[in-house]
Protein backbone atom coordinates (compact mmCIF):
# COMPACT_ATOMS: atom_id res chain seq x y z
CA UNK A 1 0.00 0.00 0.00
CA UNK A 2 1.04 3.11 -0.89
CA UNK A 3 0.92 5.37 1.92
CA UNK A 4 1.02 9.44 1.82
CA UNK A 5 0.89 11.78 4.47
CA UNK A 6 -1.50 14.74 4.63
CA UNK A 7 -2.37 17.31 7.70
CA UNK A 8 -4.18 16.69 10.70
CA UNK A 9 -6.14 20.07 10.02
CA UNK A 10 -6.44 19.47 5.91
CA UNK A 11 -6.26 16.47 3.94
CA UNK A 12 -6.16 18.05 0.75
CA UNK A 13 -2.53 18.43 0.35
CA UNK A 14 -0.70 15.04 -0.20
CA UNK A 15 3.07 14.50 1.00
CA UNK A 16 5.59 11.11 0.72
CA UNK A 17 6.80 10.34 3.97
CA UNK A 18 10.13 11.44 3.14
CA UNK A 19 8.36 15.25 2.51
CA UNK A 20 6.35 14.81 6.09
CA UNK A 21 9.86 14.08 7.79
CA UNK A 22 11.66 17.23 5.64
CA UNK A 23 8.58 19.57 6.94
CA UNK A 24 8.20 18.36 9.96
CA UNK A 25 5.17 20.43 10.67
CA UNK A 26 2.51 20.89 7.88
CA UNK A 27 2.30 24.26 6.76
CA UNK A 28 -1.18 24.82 8.09
CA UNK A 29 0.51 24.46 11.51
CA UNK A 30 -1.49 20.82 11.63
CA UNK A 31 1.13 17.53 12.22
CA UNK A 32 1.18 15.07 9.40
CA UNK A 33 -0.92 11.45 9.95
CA UNK A 34 -1.24 8.99 7.48
CA UNK A 35 -3.52 8.19 5.23
CA UNK A 36 -3.92 4.72 6.67
CA UNK A 37 -2.69 2.53 9.11
CA UNK A 38 -0.82 -0.48 8.09
CA UNK A 39 -1.42 -4.19 8.88
CA UNK A 40 1.62 -5.86 10.24
CA UNK A 41 2.50 -7.75 7.08
CA UNK A 42 3.83 -11.23 9.23
CA UNK A 43 1.83 -13.17 11.68
CA UNK A 44 2.46 -12.30 15.73
CA UNK A 45 4.68 -16.22 15.63
CA UNK A 46 6.89 -14.42 12.94
CA UNK A 47 7.81 -11.70 15.32
CA UNK A 48 9.07 -13.33 17.90
CA UNK A 49 11.88 -14.70 16.09
CA UNK A 50 12.96 -11.85 14.79
CA UNK A 51 15.35 -9.35 16.07
CA UNK A 52 14.77 -5.52 16.93
CA UNK A 53 16.49 -4.70 13.42
CA UNK A 54 14.30 -7.09 11.58
CA UNK A 55 11.26 -6.01 13.28
CA UNK A 56 11.90 -2.44 13.02
CA UNK A 57 12.99 -3.16 8.95
CA UNK A 58 8.99 -4.67 9.19
CA UNK A 59 7.54 -1.43 10.71
CA UNK A 60 9.46 1.48 8.57
CA UNK A 61 8.76 -0.25 5.08
CA UNK A 62 4.99 0.06 5.92
CA UNK A 63 5.44 3.39 6.79
CA UNK A 64 7.94 4.56 3.87
CA UNK A 65 6.84 4.28 1.10
CA UNK A 66 9.57 6.30 -0.75
CA UNK A 67 12.25 4.89 0.51
CA UNK A 68 14.06 1.79 -0.97
CA UNK A 69 14.55 -1.37 1.03
CA UNK A 70 18.53 -0.50 0.78
CA UNK A 71 17.57 2.97 2.13
CA UNK A 72 15.47 1.37 5.36
CA UNK A 73 18.29 -1.03 6.51
CA UNK A 74 21.24 2.07 5.96
CA UNK A 75 18.99 3.90 8.62
CA UNK A 76 18.65 1.18 10.90
CA UNK A 77 22.29 0.72 11.16
CA UNK A 78 22.35 3.14 14.23
CA UNK A 79 20.78 0.54 15.98
CA UNK A 80 23.68 -1.90 15.97
CA UNK A 81 26.28 0.97 16.63
CA UNK A 82 24.77 3.57 19.27
CA UNK A 83 23.09 1.28 21.43
CA UNK A 84 25.15 -0.60 24.33
CA UNK A 85 22.82 -3.64 24.18
CA UNK A 86 22.25 -6.71 21.13
CA UNK A 87 18.54 -6.62 22.28
CA UNK A 88 18.20 -2.58 22.50
CA UNK A 89 15.51 -2.44 24.24
CA UNK A 90 15.84 -5.06 27.35
CA UNK A 91 12.46 -6.19 28.60
CA UNK A 92 12.69 -7.14 32.21
CA UNK A 93 10.52 -8.70 34.64
CA UNK A 94 10.32 -6.87 37.84
CA UNK A 95 7.86 -7.30 40.36
CA UNK A 96 4.48 -7.62 38.95
CA UNK A 97 5.57 -5.92 35.93
CA UNK A 98 7.42 -5.84 32.65
CA UNK A 99 9.95 -2.59 32.33
CA UNK A 100 10.75 -1.86 28.80
CA UNK A 101 14.31 -0.35 28.73
CA UNK A 102 14.04 2.24 26.74
CA UNK A 103 17.69 3.92 28.00
CA UNK A 104 20.43 2.18 26.19
CA UNK A 105 21.32 4.74 23.95
CA UNK A 106 23.80 7.97 24.02
CA UNK A 107 22.28 10.03 26.02
CA UNK A 108 20.20 7.25 28.32
CA UNK A 109 16.78 8.23 27.61
CA UNK A 110 13.67 6.84 25.25
CA UNK A 111 14.30 9.50 22.83
CA UNK A 112 17.06 8.40 21.58
CA UNK A 113 15.69 5.26 20.29
CA UNK A 114 14.08 7.71 17.35
CA UNK A 115 16.54 10.40 17.08
CA UNK A 116 19.22 8.53 16.35
CA UNK A 117 17.55 7.27 13.01
CA UNK A 118 15.98 10.51 12.18
CA UNK A 119 18.91 12.27 11.32
CA UNK A 120 19.29 9.42 8.92
CA UNK A 121 16.09 9.36 7.59
CA UNK A 122 15.93 13.38 7.32
CA UNK A 123 19.28 12.78 4.94
CA UNK A 124 18.17 10.43 2.28
CA UNK A 125 15.12 12.76 2.13
CA UNK A 126 16.85 15.54 1.41
CA UNK A 127 18.74 13.89 -1.54
CA UNK A 128 14.88 11.92 -2.02
CA UNK A 129 13.53 15.45 -3.26
CA UNK A 130 16.77 17.42 -4.44
CA UNK A 131 16.75 19.95 -1.63
CA UNK A 132 19.58 22.65 -2.08
CA UNK A 133 19.10 24.52 1.15
CA UNK A 134 20.80 23.64 4.84
CA UNK A 135 18.33 22.02 6.85
CA UNK A 136 17.42 24.07 10.21
CA UNK A 137 16.38 21.91 13.00
CA UNK A 138 14.21 23.80 15.35
CA UNK A 139 13.05 22.64 18.62
CA UNK A 140 11.87 22.89 22.13
CA UNK A 141 12.41 20.07 24.90
CA UNK A 142 11.18 19.25 27.97
CA UNK A 143 14.77 17.85 29.12
CA UNK A 144 15.35 14.52 27.06
CA UNK A 145 14.93 15.39 23.03
CA UNK A 146 17.09 18.10 23.05
CA UNK A 147 19.98 16.06 24.38
CA UNK A 148 19.35 13.36 21.99
CA UNK A 149 18.25 15.61 19.16
CA UNK A 150 22.05 17.43 19.52
CA UNK A 151 23.70 13.89 19.62
CA UNK A 152 21.99 13.07 16.34
CA UNK A 153 22.73 16.05 13.81
CA UNK A 154 25.85 17.07 15.76
CA UNK A 155 28.15 17.88 12.40
CA UNK A 156 25.42 16.09 9.85
CA UNK A 157 26.41 17.66 6.78
CA UNK A 158 23.94 20.67 5.75
CA UNK A 159 22.56 20.82 9.15
CA UNK A 160 22.06 22.72 12.22
CA UNK A 161 20.29 22.91 15.24
CA UNK A 162 18.82 24.99 17.60
CA UNK A 163 17.90 23.43 20.76
CA UNK A 164 15.64 25.88 22.85
CA UNK A 165 14.92 24.26 26.98
CA UNK A 166 12.91 26.26 30.15
CA UNK A 167 15.74 27.49 32.32
CA UNK A 168 15.51 25.86 36.05
CA UNK A 169 12.80 23.08 34.36
CA UNK A 170 14.89 20.06 33.25
CA UNK A 171 16.92 18.19 35.97
CA UNK A 172 21.00 19.02 36.51
CA UNK A 173 22.22 16.07 34.70
CA UNK A 174 19.66 17.42 31.50
CA UNK A 175 20.82 20.64 31.34
CA UNK A 176 24.88 19.61 31.91
CA UNK A 177 24.17 16.96 28.79
CA UNK A 178 22.84 19.68 26.65
CA UNK A 179 25.12 22.43 27.43
CA UNK A 180 28.49 20.24 26.78
CA UNK A 181 27.58 19.13 23.09
CA UNK A 182 30.19 19.44 20.96
CA UNK A 183 29.68 20.70 17.36
CA UNK A 184 30.32 23.28 14.83
CA UNK A 185 26.51 23.30 13.90
CA UNK A 186 24.67 23.02 17.33
CA UNK A 187 23.35 25.74 19.72
CA UNK A 188 21.50 25.53 22.51
CA UNK A 189 19.57 28.41 23.83
CA UNK A 190 17.60 28.47 27.87
CA UNK A 191 14.69 30.59 28.09
CA UNK A 192 12.87 31.96 30.79
CA UNK A 193 9.62 30.08 31.35
CA UNK A 194 8.62 26.83 30.62
CA UNK A 195 8.36 24.03 27.98
CA UNK A 196 4.71 24.65 26.75
CA UNK A 197 6.09 28.47 26.73
CA UNK A 198 9.09 27.17 24.31
CA UNK A 199 7.47 24.45 22.49
CA UNK A 200 4.41 27.76 21.27
CA UNK A 201 6.99 29.81 20.44
CA UNK A 202 8.81 27.29 18.54
CA UNK A 203 5.31 26.54 16.38
CA UNK A 204 4.88 29.95 15.73
CA UNK A 205 8.29 30.52 14.41
CA UNK A 206 7.35 27.40 12.08
CA UNK A 207 4.27 29.72 11.27
CA UNK A 208 6.19 32.88 10.11
CA UNK A 209 6.00 33.41 6.71
CA UNK A 210 8.34 36.40 7.00
CA UNK A 211 11.00 34.33 8.80
CA UNK A 212 10.68 31.06 6.11
CA UNK A 213 10.89 34.12 2.95
CA UNK A 214 14.26 34.96 5.14
CA UNK A 215 15.34 31.01 4.89
CA UNK A 216 14.23 30.52 1.88
CA UNK A 217 16.41 33.75 0.86
CA UNK A 218 19.73 32.47 2.55
CA UNK A 219 19.41 28.98 1.34
CA UNK A 220 17.79 27.34 4.77
CA UNK A 221 14.66 25.54 5.54
CA UNK A 222 13.13 24.60 9.24
CA UNK A 223 12.45 21.48 9.98
CA UNK A 224 11.34 19.52 13.36
CA UNK A 225 13.16 16.54 15.74
CA UNK A 226 10.18 17.16 18.12
CA UNK A 227 7.74 13.90 18.37
CA UNK A 228 5.61 16.44 15.99
CA UNK A 229 7.31 15.33 13.64
CA UNK A 230 5.98 11.59 11.81
CA UNK A 231 9.86 10.83 11.45
CA UNK A 232 9.86 11.01 15.17
CA UNK A 233 6.98 8.43 15.63
CA UNK A 234 6.73 6.03 13.29
CA UNK A 235 10.38 4.76 14.49
CA UNK A 236 8.91 4.71 18.59
CA UNK A 237 5.96 1.95 17.54
CA UNK A 238 8.81 -0.47 16.70
CA UNK A 239 9.53 -0.99 20.12
CA UNK A 240 6.13 -1.82 21.29
CA UNK A 241 6.00 -4.27 18.68
CA UNK A 242 9.36 -5.89 19.76
CA UNK A 243 8.26 -5.85 23.54
CA UNK A 244 4.99 -7.94 22.39
CA UNK A 245 7.50 -10.48 20.30
CA UNK A 246 9.36 -10.82 23.16
CA UNK A 247 6.82 -11.94 25.67
CA UNK A 248 6.16 -14.45 23.14
CA UNK A 249 9.34 -15.28 22.78
CA UNK A 250 9.79 -15.74 26.41
CA UNK A 251 6.52 -17.88 26.79
CA UNK A 252 4.97 -15.41 28.49
CA UNK A 253 2.42 -14.60 26.56
CA UNK A 254 0.72 -17.02 23.41
CA UNK A 255 0.59 -15.56 20.19
CA UNK A 256 -2.65 -13.56 19.90
CA UNK A 257 -3.23 -13.19 23.57
CA UNK A 258 -3.76 -9.35 24.58
CA UNK A 259 -1.23 -7.05 26.90
CA UNK A 260 -1.25 -3.81 28.15
CA UNK A 261 0.60 -1.22 28.00
CA UNK A 262 1.45 1.67 30.45
CA UNK A 263 3.39 5.03 29.56
CA UNK A 264 4.57 7.85 31.05
CA UNK A 265 3.49 10.97 28.53
CA UNK A 266 3.18 14.46 28.57
CA UNK A 267 3.63 15.17 24.73
CA UNK A 268 1.40 12.30 23.92
CA UNK A 269 4.08 11.30 21.22
CA UNK A 270 5.08 7.81 23.14
CA UNK A 271 1.96 6.30 24.01
CA UNK A 272 0.48 7.47 20.41
CA UNK A 273 3.27 4.97 18.84
CA UNK A 274 2.15 2.48 21.34
CA UNK A 275 -1.80 3.18 19.43
CA UNK A 276 -0.44 2.37 16.15
CA UNK A 277 1.40 -0.42 17.00
CA UNK A 278 -2.71 -1.60 18.42
CA UNK A 279 -3.96 -0.12 15.18
CA UNK A 280 -1.45 -2.18 12.99
CA UNK A 281 -2.21 -5.63 14.98
CA UNK A 282 -0.59 -6.06 18.32
CA UNK A 283 -2.86 -7.12 20.64
CA UNK A 284 -3.06 -4.43 23.03
CA UNK A 285 -6.25 -4.69 25.00
CA UNK A 286 -5.66 -0.82 27.55
CA UNK A 287 -3.34 1.85 26.95
CA UNK A 288 -2.48 3.33 30.21
CA UNK A 289 -2.18 6.91 30.05
CA UNK A 290 0.09 7.89 33.19
CA UNK A 291 0.85 11.27 33.97
CA UNK A 292 2.40 13.66 36.66
CA UNK A 293 1.04 16.13 38.92
CA UNK A 294 0.18 18.52 35.67
CA UNK A 295 -2.57 15.95 34.59
CA UNK A 296 -4.62 17.93 31.76
CA UNK A 297 -4.51 14.48 30.34
CA UNK A 298 -6.33 12.13 32.90
CA UNK A 299 -8.92 15.04 32.68
CA UNK A 300 -9.18 14.73 29.22
CA UNK A 301 -9.75 11.20 28.98
CA UNK A 302 -12.04 11.37 32.26
CA UNK A 303 -14.77 13.78 30.65
CA UNK A 304 -13.32 14.74 27.00
CA UNK A 305 -12.58 18.62 28.06
CA UNK A 306 -8.76 19.33 27.35
CA UNK A 307 -8.35 22.23 29.44
CA UNK A 308 -4.50 23.95 29.61
CA UNK A 309 -6.33 26.60 31.73
CA UNK A 310 -4.27 25.65 35.50
CA UNK A 311 -1.17 26.02 37.26
CA UNK A 312 1.89 24.52 35.38
CA UNK A 313 3.95 22.02 38.07
CA UNK A 314 7.18 21.65 38.20
CA UNK A 315 8.00 18.06 39.18
CA UNK A 316 10.52 15.17 39.62
CA UNK A 317 9.87 14.14 36.25
CA UNK A 318 10.52 17.27 34.26
CA UNK A 319 10.06 15.94 30.65
CA UNK A 320 6.34 15.37 30.92
CA UNK A 321 5.59 19.08 32.77
CA UNK A 322 3.95 19.91 29.59
CA UNK A 323 0.05 21.43 29.26
CA UNK A 324 -0.15 20.82 25.96
CA UNK A 325 0.41 17.74 24.89
CA UNK A 326 1.16 18.24 20.89
CA UNK A 327 0.53 14.53 19.49
CA UNK A 328 -2.88 14.31 21.24
CA UNK A 329 -4.13 16.31 17.78
CA UNK A 330 -3.25 13.40 15.94
CA UNK A 331 -5.10 11.25 18.00
CA UNK A 332 -8.16 13.70 17.85
CA UNK A 333 -8.47 12.95 14.49
CA UNK A 334 -8.42 9.10 14.57
CA UNK A 335 -10.86 9.41 16.83
CA UNK A 336 -12.83 11.98 14.81
CA UNK A 337 -13.12 9.51 11.68
CA UNK A 338 -10.69 12.02 10.45
CA UNK A 339 -12.45 14.89 10.44
CA UNK A 340 -10.02 17.69 9.46
CA UNK A 341 -12.20 20.82 9.83
CA UNK A 342 -13.43 19.72 13.45
CA UNK A 343 -9.93 19.02 14.49
CA UNK A 344 -8.98 22.71 13.61
CA UNK A 345 -11.73 24.06 15.39
CA UNK A 346 -10.18 21.97 18.10
CA UNK A 347 -6.81 23.43 17.68
CA UNK A 348 -8.45 27.03 17.10
CA UNK A 349 -10.29 26.67 20.37
CA UNK A 350 -7.39 25.50 22.22
CA UNK A 351 -4.53 28.70 20.80
CA UNK A 352 -7.22 31.22 21.43
CA UNK A 353 -9.30 29.81 24.98
CA UNK A 354 -7.15 27.09 25.84
CA UNK A 355 -9.95 24.77 26.06
CA UNK A 356 -12.13 22.55 23.68
CA UNK A 357 -14.32 19.37 24.31
CA UNK A 358 -14.64 16.50 22.14
CA UNK A 359 -18.00 15.04 21.12
CA UNK A 360 -19.51 11.73 23.29
CA UNK A 361 -18.75 9.35 20.17
CA UNK A 362 -15.25 10.35 20.05
CA UNK A 363 -14.61 10.22 23.83
CA UNK A 364 -16.43 6.31 23.76
CA UNK A 365 -13.47 6.00 20.94
CA UNK A 366 -11.23 6.32 23.55
CA UNK A 367 -12.26 3.66 25.66
CA UNK A 368 -9.17 2.08 24.75
CA UNK A 369 -7.22 4.32 27.01
CA UNK A 370 -7.33 4.65 31.18
CA UNK A 371 -5.59 7.31 32.46
CA UNK A 372 -4.70 8.82 36.08
CA UNK A 373 -1.62 10.45 37.67
CA UNK A 374 0.94 10.42 40.48
CA UNK A 375 1.37 12.91 42.85
CA UNK A 376 4.73 13.44 43.87
CA UNK A 377 4.52 11.38 47.06
CA UNK A 378 3.36 8.61 45.14
CA UNK A 379 6.68 8.71 42.75
CA UNK A 380 9.18 8.99 45.90
CA UNK A 381 7.05 6.20 47.45
CA UNK A 382 6.56 3.67 43.91
CA UNK A 383 10.91 4.19 43.46
CA UNK A 384 10.92 3.04 46.98
CA UNK A 385 8.95 -0.01 46.94
CA UNK A 386 9.86 -1.45 43.91
CA UNK A 387 13.28 -1.11 44.89
CA UNK A 388 12.46 -3.10 48.27
CA UNK A 389 9.89 -5.85 46.36
CA UNK A 390 11.86 -6.43 43.25
CA UNK A 391 15.22 -5.10 43.79
CA UNK A 392 14.84 -2.74 41.00
CA UNK A 393 15.80 0.95 40.62
CA UNK A 394 13.69 3.24 38.07
CA UNK A 395 13.56 6.79 37.55
CA UNK A 396 10.58 9.19 38.04
CA UNK A 397 9.02 9.53 34.87
CA UNK A 398 8.75 5.31 35.05
CA UNK A 399 7.79 5.41 38.14
CA UNK A 400 5.17 7.51 37.21
CA UNK A 401 3.69 4.40 34.80
CA UNK A 402 4.06 2.12 37.41
CA UNK A 403 2.48 3.71 39.92
CA UNK A 404 -0.45 4.57 37.45
CA UNK A 405 -0.83 0.66 36.43
CA UNK A 406 -0.73 -0.39 40.10
CA UNK A 407 -3.96 1.63 40.22
CA UNK A 408 -5.35 0.78 36.98
CA UNK A 409 -5.03 -3.02 38.09
CA UNK A 410 -6.92 -2.13 41.71
CA UNK A 411 -9.36 -0.30 39.69
CA UNK A 412 -10.40 -2.95 37.52
CA UNK A 413 -8.63 -6.35 38.94
CA UNK A 414 -7.26 -6.77 34.89
CA UNK A 415 -4.70 -9.37 35.68
CA UNK A 416 -3.36 -9.00 31.87
CA UNK A 417 0.41 -8.54 31.39
CA UNK A 418 1.42 -4.72 31.93
CA UNK A 419 4.55 -4.04 29.94
CA UNK A 420 5.96 -0.15 31.65
CA UNK A 421 7.98 2.11 29.20
CA UNK A 422 10.85 2.75 30.89
CA UNK A 423 11.99 5.73 29.42
CA UNK A 424 14.78 6.75 31.21
CA UNK A 425 17.97 5.53 33.46
CA UNK A 426 17.85 6.43 36.69
CA UNK A 427 21.33 8.34 35.92
CA UNK A 428 19.11 10.81 34.56
CA UNK A 429 16.99 11.51 37.37
CA UNK A 430 19.86 10.80 40.68
CA UNK A 431 18.96 13.20 43.31
CA UNK A 432 15.51 12.74 42.99
CA UNK A 433 16.05 8.89 42.88
CA UNK A 434 18.21 8.52 46.31
CA UNK A 435 15.94 10.58 47.75
CA UNK A 436 13.15 8.17 47.39
CA UNK A 437 15.22 4.93 47.51
CA UNK A 438 17.78 5.55 50.45
CA UNK A 439 17.04 6.56 53.92
CA UNK A 440 18.41 9.93 55.18
CA UNK A 441 19.95 10.75 51.98
CA UNK A 442 23.41 13.65 52.07
CA UNK A 443 23.03 15.55 48.90
CA UNK A 444 26.48 16.54 49.00
CA UNK A 445 26.85 16.93 45.28
CA UNK A 446 26.20 15.69 42.09
CA UNK A 447 28.90 13.93 41.53
CA UNK A 448 28.96 12.15 44.72
CA UNK A 449 25.17 11.39 44.70
CA UNK A 450 25.85 9.87 40.86
CA UNK A 451 28.82 7.63 42.72
CA UNK A 452 26.00 6.49 45.32
CA UNK A 453 23.55 6.09 42.61
CA UNK A 454 26.35 3.46 40.91
CA UNK A 455 26.90 1.51 44.12
CA UNK A 456 22.91 1.48 44.53
CA UNK A 457 22.23 -0.11 41.04
CA UNK A 458 25.48 -2.10 40.39
CA UNK A 459 25.42 -0.40 36.64
CA UNK A 460 28.75 1.09 36.05
CA UNK A 461 28.50 5.38 35.07
CA UNK A 462 27.36 5.43 31.26
CA UNK A 463 29.30 6.98 28.87
CA UNK A 464 27.18 9.81 28.84
CA UNK A 465 27.32 10.57 32.29
CA UNK A 466 31.33 10.91 32.24
CA UNK A 467 30.82 13.58 29.59
CA UNK A 468 28.48 15.26 31.33
CA UNK A 469 30.61 15.72 34.55
CA UNK A 470 34.03 16.28 33.13
CA UNK A 471 33.27 17.91 29.60
CA UNK A 472 33.61 21.25 29.20
CA UNK A 473 30.61 24.35 29.05
CA UNK A 474 30.03 25.13 25.49
CA UNK A 475 26.90 27.33 25.57
CA UNK A 476 25.67 30.26 27.74
CA UNK A 477 22.81 32.24 26.66
CA UNK A 478 19.41 32.49 28.16
CA UNK A 479 16.33 34.53 26.70
CA UNK A 480 12.65 35.50 27.26
CA UNK A 481 10.48 34.24 25.26
CA UNK A 482 10.07 37.53 23.28
CA UNK A 483 13.64 37.46 22.30
CA UNK A 484 13.22 33.63 20.66
CA UNK A 485 12.67 34.81 17.44
CA UNK A 486 16.06 37.33 17.29
CA UNK A 487 18.02 34.86 18.85
CA UNK A 488 17.59 32.11 16.06
CA UNK A 489 18.01 34.64 12.92
CA UNK A 490 21.55 35.48 14.91
CA UNK A 491 22.74 32.10 15.51
CA UNK A 492 21.86 31.39 12.17
CA UNK A 493 23.67 34.62 10.86
CA UNK A 494 20.52 36.32 9.62
CA UNK A 495 21.16 39.67 11.64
Amino acid sequence: MNITYHSTRNDQLSYTASQAILSGIAPDGGLFVPSSIPTLPITLEELSSKTYQEIAFVVMKEFLSDFSDEEIKQSIQVYNEKFDTPAVTPLVKAGDFHYLELFHGPTIAFKDMALSILPQLMTISTKKNNIKEDIVILTATSGDTGKAALVGFSEVPHTKIIVFYPKNGVSEIQEKQMLTQKGNNVHVVSIEGNFDDAQTQVKQLFADEKLRAELEENQLRFSSANSINIGRLIPQIIYYVYSYAQLIKDNTIKAGESINVAVPTGNFGNILAAYYAKEMGIPINKLIVASNENNVLTDFFTSGTYDRNRDFILTSSPSMDILVSSNLERLLYHLSGNDTKLVAGYMNSLSQEGIYKITADMLTKASDFYANFASEKDVKDQIQRTNEEAGYIIDPHTAVAAFVANQYKEATDDQTEIVIASTASPYKFPLAVLEAAVANFSNDSLEASLQQLKELTGVPFPNAVNEALHDPILHDTTVKVSEMKEIVKKKLGLQ
